[in-house]
């Protein structure tokens, strides 16, 4: 798995989302990537940090831009 990894890059990524605070849309934070397995029937997760609390995870595709796959 850990191979798969360092040989494609992820096309999601993943943010804690804590609850509104001051603004309207709360505070996200980049805690991790997901790649799609090859057989296209699941994910490897990859999480740096671990949410605590009252945060909900938001998986988001990543633009060509951002470095992401094309």
């Amino acid at each position: 798995m850990t191979t798969e990894i360092k040989k494609t890059r992820p096309t999601h990524r993943v943010y804690a989302v804590s609850k509104k605070q001051r603004d309207d849309k709360g505070q996200w934070r980049e805690i991790g990537a997901l790649w799609p397995h090859k057989d296209g029937k699941g994910f490897n997760l990859k999480l740096d940090l671990i949410p605590l609390g009252d945060t909900e995870l938001a998986i988001r595709t990543i633009d060509s831009a951002e470095g992401g796959a094309a």
